[in-house]
C-alpha cells in the first residue's frame, strides 16, 4: 500500500457506506483531498460533501484527470460496488492502486492498541459503548464506528494523540475482519450470515476462529458465553466469558426496571459492581452494554468510572433507535436484518411495552439472505402483533427466481400481516391502529424514517387526521 502519511489524495468508491465514510472522515481530518462517488445521494453523503469532500452519484471517468492522478491517489473501495462500475474499470485498467476498505482500516489500526468488536449483531452498539465508557474515564481513545454515534455526534471520534488506543468495528463480511491485530477483541455472535460469501455456518464459524487467532500474543478475547473459540486462540492470550444471569466470568446479575430504566449489578472476575444503572432501554442493550463495561474493566478503568458512565450512553441512530414518542404511540427504528437480530428487538419491544399492540415493518436485506432464512424470518416477524412487509432490498445482488417477500409472508403464522409498496406505506399506516411502531431493515428503509417521524408529529402533536 502506498504510504497513507505521505499520499495527498484518497478517493472513495461507495464513500456512502457507513465505515467507508469513517474512514474518509478520518483522511481529511489528517489533511488529505478527499473525494468519491456514490450510487445515490443520502444525508450522509450531504454531510461530507458540507465537510469539504467531492462526492458525486454518477459513474464519470473524465473526472481523474486533474485531482486525483495514480501517482498522487490512493483508491479504496467498498465490497458494495460491482466490478462491473465504470469508475472501477477505468482505475482498474489505468493502473491505480486500490485497496479494499478493510485494507485501509487494517493498516491505520497497526502498531496502535486495537479494541476490535465482532460479532453478526451488536459490533456497532457495542463498540460505541466501549469507545463512551473509555472517554468519560478520562483516558483518550479513537474509533471507527459502523453508526452515527448520538453522543458523539459521527461515525468518527479522532484521538488527541497518535498513540492513543483505537475502538473500531471488525466486520465479518468479506472476511473483513482479518485484516485486524487486536489487542482486546470482542465476539458478540456467530449466527449463520453472509452465506452467499461464507456458504456454510461452518464457514462463517471458521473465519471467526481466524479472527480469534489474530489477537496479538498477551492479548484477550471476551466473547458471549455459549460462544467455543477458545482452541483457536494462542497460547498467551486470555479469554473472558460474559452473559446475563448466567454463568460467566462476566455477569449481568440481579437485573430489575425501575422508573423506566435497567439497574444490574455487574460480577467481574475481582468484584461486584452494585447498581449500574442504564437508561438506554431494550434487554439487547443491557447485554451490549455487559460487553463494554468488561472491556472497560479488562483496559483498567475502574468500578465508579464505569458507573458514571453508563447512564450517559445515548444510543446510535438506527440502533434501537426511539423516534417519536407521546403519551399515544411511541416509534423504534432498528437496523435489524437477520432472524435472530428481528428476534431479540422485537422480544426487547415486547418486554419494554408489555401488553401494548406492537405493528413491526420490516424489509428483507439481500435475496440471498431472505432464501437462506426466509422461514426463520417468519418465525421472528410472528412474534409481532402485525406486520407490514416491504419488498426485498437487492443491494449488490441480482434478483433470484422465486425468492421475493411474498416467502416470507406465506410461511407466517400471523393472521394481520401485509406485503406493501414502500411508495404506499405512509398512506396504509393512516388506517392502522397500534401502540408502538417498529421499522427494521439495514436496506433503505432508512428513507422512511424521517417521512413515518414527520407523519407521526402532524397527527399526534397538531391533531391531525
Amino acid at each position: 500500500m502506498k504510504d497513507f502519511h505521505n499520499i495527498p489524495n484518497l478517493y472513495f468508491l461507495g464513500i456512502g457506506g457507513i465505515g467507508m465514510s469513517a474512514l474518509a472522515r478520518y483522511a481529511k481530518a489528517m489533511g488529505k483531498t478527499v473525494g468519491g462517488y456514490d450510487l445515490t445521494p443520502t444525508p450522509l453523503t450531504r454531510e461530507l460533501e458540507q465537510e469539504g469532500m467531492a462526492v458525486h452519484y454518477h459513474e464519470e471517468i473524465n473526472q481523474f484527470s486533474s485531482i486525483f492522478l495514480k501517482e498522487n491517489t490512493l483508491v479504496v473501495l467498498t465490497p458494495a460496488v460491482p466490478a462491473s462500475n465504470a469508475e472501477f474499470s477505468y482505475l482498474k485498467a489505468n493502473g491505480y492502486q486500490i485497496v479494499k476498505r478493510s485494507e485501509l482500516l487494517g493498516f491505520l489500526t497497526k502498531g496502535k492498541v486495537c479494541i476490535a468488536v465482532a460479532g453478526t449483531h451488536g459490533k456497532t452498539s457495542v463498540s460505541t459503548m466501549i469507545t463512551l465508557l473509555i472517554k468519560e474515564s478520562g483516558m483518550d481513545v479513537g474509533a471507527f464506528l459502523g453508526g452515527i454515534s448520538r453522543n458523539f455526534n459521527s461515525n468518527l471520534v479522532l484521538p488527541k494523540s497518535p498513540e492513543s488506543p483505537v475502538v473500531t468495528e471488525a466486520d465479518e463480511f468479506d472476511r473483513s475482519f482479518l485484516q485486524l491485530e487486536p489487542d482486546i477483541a470482542v465476539i458478540t455472535s456467530v449466527d449463520a450470515d453472509h452465506l452467499d460469501i461464507y456458504g456454510t455456518h461452518s464457514q462463517v464459524l471458521d473465519a471467526f476462529g481466524l479472527f480469534a487467532a489474530k489477537i496479538k500474543p498477551g492479548g484477550t478475547l471476551l466473547y458471549k458465553k455459549g460462544i467455543d473459540l477458545q482452541a483457536c486462540l494462542g497460547a498467551d492470550v486470555k479469554a473472558y466469558s460474559y452473559g446475563i444471569e448466567t454463568e460467566a466470568d462476566f455477569i449481568a446479575q440481579n437485573v430489575r426496571i425501575e422508573q423506566g430504566a435497567f439497574h444490574f449489578d455487574m460480577k467481574t472476575p475481582w468484584e461486584t459492581i452494585p447498581n449500574i444503572r442504564m437508561e438506554y432501554p431494550g434487554r439487547v442493550n443491557l447485554e451490549n452494554m455487559l460487553a463494554a463495561a468488561a472491556v472497560a474493566c479488562l483496559s483498567g478503568i475502574g468500578a465508579e468510572a464505569i458507573r458514571k458512565a453508563v447512564p450517559l450512553y445515548k444510543g446510535v441512530v438506527r440502533r434501537f433507535d426511539i423516534r417519536f414518542k407521546n403519551n399515544e404511540l411511541l416509534y423504534i427504528d432498528d437496523y435489524a436484518h437477520h432472524p435472530s437480530e428481528l428476534e431479540a428487538t422485537i422480544k426487547s419491544v415486547k418486554e419494554l411495552y408489555a401488553g401494548q399492540k406492537v405493528l413491526g415493518i420490516f424489509q428483507p436485506h439481500l435475496f440471498s439472505r431472505t432464501s437462506d432464512f426466509y422461514r426463520e424470518f417468519a418465525s421472528s416477524l410472528d412474534l409481532l402483533d402485525e406486520a407490514i412487509l416491504l419488498d426485498i432490498y437487492p443491494a449488490r445482488e441480482l434478483p433470484l427466481p422465486g425468492i421475493t417477500s411474498e416467502l416470507i409472508l406465506q410461511n407466517m403464522k400471523l393472521e394481520a400481516k401485509a406485503l406493501v409498496s414502500m411508495d404506499a406505506l405512509l398512506e396504509v399506516l393512516k388506517n392502522r391502529n397500534f401502540d408502538v411502531l417498529l421499522t427494521m431493515g439495514a436496506g433503505n428503509i432508512d428513507q422512511m424514517v424521517e417521512p413515518i417521524t414527520n407523519f407521526l408529529k402532524q397527527k399526534y402533536l397538531n391533531n391531525e387526521p
